[in-house]
């Protein structure tokens, strides 16, 4: 198993039943998930692509020995789905793949998170994928290969962009975190990177940040304290006009000197990061740190 999941995760998927999570289970289960359970309120005793649904996320990781979560429930119910799967002791990972959840219900969700040693990833992200052994989200599977190089993002999009080109390079992941573009998320920077600091199937990892906010700031200052493990960057945004957002709800610069795309590329050049102008520059590092 490398970082988050592998091929040992047992997986519940709450809101099985919608037409996201029956689409993307198939998915999953079609890549090789070890997708056991689902759970919907009042669901209960139905199956979805041979997956049994339960009503509650404890009676599936009960019954079904689950220990992940992947979300797929409607954002005015994905704070309570977040919440209910965070209080289930048996479950060490859970990934919000909901965007627009209002931003008080992830307030709640944020305060429970730090109450347990479990990691959510997301919301508004597209998931996380150990290529070969499991993808839980959204992420399209066959752009990945097996290799040693993590991965972790902001952007879905800008995911698939620089593993298509690391795989077309012959350059493979060890695992890809989405940690989501909304003001309050689970997983941060600084928490994927020490995963990966940890893992020692990851010999190198591409960070890909945007405007808004100061993690990759925080990231750049835990790059250059305590990691080992070289570290490739690349930041969305540079064009962006002060005050006004662009694509994610947290990428927006506020103008308090930091949030910048250039005080985000300074603070990672600073931490002896190299930085790509493009995604294919990215890989270019990659290829030099490797």
């Amino acid at each position: 198993m490398s970082v988050l999941i592998g091929e040992d995760s047992r997986v519940v998927v709450q809101g099985i039943t919608g037409g996201e999570g029956r689409f993307h289970t198939e998915q999953m289960v079609e890549y090789g998930t070890n997708v056991v359970a689902g759970a919907v309120p009042g669901k209960g005793g139905q199956e979805v692509a041979g997956v049994p649904v339960y009503d509650t996320v404890a009676e599936a990781a009960a019954e079904a020995d689950a220990d992940t979560s992947v979300v797929f429930v409607p954002p005015a119910f994905a704070g309570d789905a977040c919440f209910e799967a965070l209080s289930v002791d048996e479950l060490d990972v859970v990934v919000t793949i909901t965007e627009g959840i209002p931003t008080q219900d992830m307030s709640r969700v944020y305060r429970r998170l730090q109450e347990t040693d479990a990691y959510l990833v997301g919301p508004n992200c597209p998931g996380v994928i150990t290529p070969g052994e499991a993808k839980l989200g959204i992420l399209p599977g066959n752009i990945f290969e097996a290799g040693r190089v993590g991965l972790v993002s902001r952007s879905g999009t800008l995911t698939y962009q620089v593993v298509d080109n690391l795989t077309n390079r012959g350059i493979g992941q060890s695992t890809a975190i989405g940690i989501g573009g909304d003001p309050i998320i689970g997983t941060s920077f600084v928490e994927a990177l020490a995963l990966f600091e940890q893992d020692d199937r990851t010999d190198a990892v591409v960070m890909c940040g945007e405007i808004g906010g100061e993690d990759e700031e925080r990231a750049a200052e835990y790059i250059d304290e305590y990691m080992t493990t070289p570290v490739a960057g690349f930041i969305a945004g540079r064009t962006a006009p002060p005050g006004k957002r662009m694509g994610h709800a947290g990428a927006i610069v506020s103008g308090s000197g930091t949030g910048t795309a250039e005080s985000k590329i300074t603070a990672l050049e600073d931490a002896d990061v190299p930085v790509g102008d493009t995604p294919e520059q990215v890989v270019d590092h990659v290829e030099d740190l490797l």
